[in-house]
């Protein structure tokens, strides 16, 4: 009875179904790839369903790690696996794109270290993660057995400043431009009607009588929203661009008020608490070392189509030093391999585009790779016993 290798594919913020290409078209070509290259076992691509990226990462990690028990435990009782925990039949290889990949990370390191996810105590110091650099590793059983954490473009550092500096400079000038058109539409609203309607004036028996003068300290009342609530959700929608998330945020959404925006923006946040990052990729160099649960990170990098460019946040970006994730400088991160995208002209749009052929004239070396990395995890002894019957 042939072994099972499950990949596991985990969408980003806000990704769906068709992350991974139109009707899980990359999915099943990697399958197909890693079939081929490794004859003893039978390969399942499986997608986790759409999933809501908000609120708290670790209850998230929670309900995928229950999804996946349940996959795997159907896979080992078809198999009739007589001891799946000691010797399982089925090992999975979780891979994520973005911030699944963090997902896949943490997934990854609490079924080693065999300890539940928690949301993390607010009122704790913000460098206490629900898993700390340094505690033992691999003590018990890992199930289900995880061979290995394959990310596309997940920033395990963080994102690129150029990504934000970018962003942040164009949505600037966007800005810029249309608060002065509403500058212009307040002068209408705002009584000053002498310019707006000179072309079309009434006789002066038929305006109405003259309002009394107000004080200069004085302004228009506000109601609803008003033009003082517009600047001010302008300017924070801004901010949210900066940093990359608003070409998620849907427009009718933003009538639900500032709920929906900071319960995904919360999802996102561990992006900002740089200890926690590099506690998490310091476990999981722990584990490939330890356990050898495989850990690399398929990162864009900005090619032919991408010139440099000066901004003012962070100076000249040579146009091929362009990525989306910040990169590892010093300390040991596991294997960080570039996928070069020669058509995207900027860092989001090689982001979003890994899986489109048509989008992406590299699309064929990072299928290769990936499936290089996956065979050379999997090689092992696991592997070439598993064209045993199982006892």
């Amino acid at each position: 009875m042939k072994k099972t290798l499950l990949l596991c594919f985990i969408h980003g913020f806000k990704g769906g179904d068709d992350t991974f290409g139109e009707k899980s078209e990359f999915a099943l070509h990697l399958a197909a790839l890693v079939a081929a290259a490794l004859p003893k076992v039978s390969v399942r691509a499986v997608t986790y369903p759409r999933y809501e990226t908000r609120g708290d990462l670790h209850e998230c990690v929670g309900r995928f790690r229950d999804w996946l028990l349940n996959k795997v435990i159907d896979l080992e009782v078809a198999n009739g696996t007589p001891s799946p925990t000691v010797d399982p039949s089925v090992r999975t290889i979780l891979i994520g794109h973005s911030m699944g990949g963090i997902v896949a990370a943490e997934a990854a390191i609490a079924l080693a270290s065999e300890q539940p996810i928690t949301s993390r105590d607010k009122d704790e110091d913000d460098s206490s993660t629900s898993v700390q650099v340094g505690e033992p590793l691999g003590g018990g059983l890992m199930f289900p057995y995880i061979q290995g954490v394959l990310a596309f473009d997940t920033p395990f550092l963080g994102i690129s400043p150029g990504v934000v500096a970018h962003g942040a400079e164009g949505h600037y000038n966007s800005a810029t431009a249309a608060l002065t058109q509403l500058s212009g539409l307040s002068n209408i609203f705002w009584g000053n009607y002498s310019q707006a309607s000179s072309a079309n004036k009434k006789p002066v028996a038929a305006l109405p009588a003259p309002e009394p003068e107000k004080k200069k300290d004085e302004s228009p009342k506000q109601t609803g929203w008003g033009w003082g609530r517009v600047a001010m959700v302008a300017g924070a929608a801004g901010a949210i661009a900066a940093g990359g998330a608003a070409a998620y945020m849907n427009r009718d959404q933003l009538t639900t008020g500032w709920t929906w925006v900071s319960s995904h923006l919360e999802f996102v946040g561990c992006l900002a608490r740089g200890e926690e990052l590099r506690a998490r990729v310091a476990r999981m160099v722990h584990l490939d070392r330890e356990l050898g649960v495989g850990f690399a990170n398929l990162y864009t990098r900005l090619g032919k189509a991408a010139a440099a460019k000066q901004v003012s946040m962070v100076g000249t970006v040579m146009g091929n030093q362009r990525t989306f994730c910040n990169l590892p400088a010093r300390h040991a991160a596991g294997l960080w391999k570039e996928a070069v995208n020669d058509k995207a002209r900027d860092e989001t749009g090689a982001h979003m585009a890994m899986f489109e052929p048509k989008e992406n004239p590299g699309y064929r070396k990072l299928s290769e790779d990936a499936k290089n990395l996956i065979v050379g995890w999997t090689r092992n002894e696991w592997y070439e016993s598993s064209t045993r019957a199982i006892q």
